[in-house]
C-alpha cells in the first residue's frame, strides 16, 4: 500500500461521485475498480470495471456514497489522482487528473507514468 495516513488514495469530483453512485445503484454493484494495463500509444491505459465483490487487497475509497476500489498493481500509479466525470456533446466519460503521469497521448486514452523508483521515492518523502 502506498497511502499516506489520513489521506485518501484518490478523490472524486461531485460529478464523478454522482455518476459512480448511479452505476452502483443500477445493478447493485459494490463500486468500480480502477486499474491500469499495458496498451495504447503512450504505453498504459486506465481500466474501470464493475465490482460485485470487494477484493481484500484493493484500496477502497468511499466518498459521499460512491465507492471505488484500486487494484493492488495500480495503487502506486494512481495515488493522488482526482477522478472527474464530464458530459460533452459528442462523448461523456470519466477523466483522471493524475500527478504521476509523465506523458499522455494526443487522444487522451493512454498515459505514461513516471519511473517506478521516482514514484516510490516521492511516497517516502511525503
Amino acid at each position: 500500500m502506498f497511502g499516506i495516513p489520513g489521506k485518501q488514495a484518490v478523490t472524486m469530483t461531485p460529478a464523478a461521485v454522482e455518476q459512480i453512485r448511479k452505476l452502483m445503484e443500477r445493478d447493485g454493484h459494490q463500486g468500480l475498480r480502477i486499474g491500469v494495463k499495458k496498451g495504447g500509444c503512450a504505453g498504459m491505459e486506465y481500466t474501470m470495471d464493475y465490482v460485485a465483490e470487494t477484493d481484500p487487497n484493493d484500496e477502497v475509497v468511499e466518498q459521499d456514497g460512491a465507492r471505488v476500489m484500486i487494484a493492488p498493481m495500480a495503487q502506486m500509479f494512481l495515488f493522488g489522482t482526482e477522478i472527474d466525470y464530464s458530459v460533452g456533446l459528442l462523448e461523456s466519460g470519466f477523466t483522471f487528473k493524475n500527478p504521476n503521469v509523465a506523458e499522455a497521448c494526443g487522444c487522451g486514452e493512454s498515459i505514461k507514468f513516471r519511473d517506478v523508483e521516482e514514484l516510490a521515492a516521492d511516497r517516502d518523502e511525503s
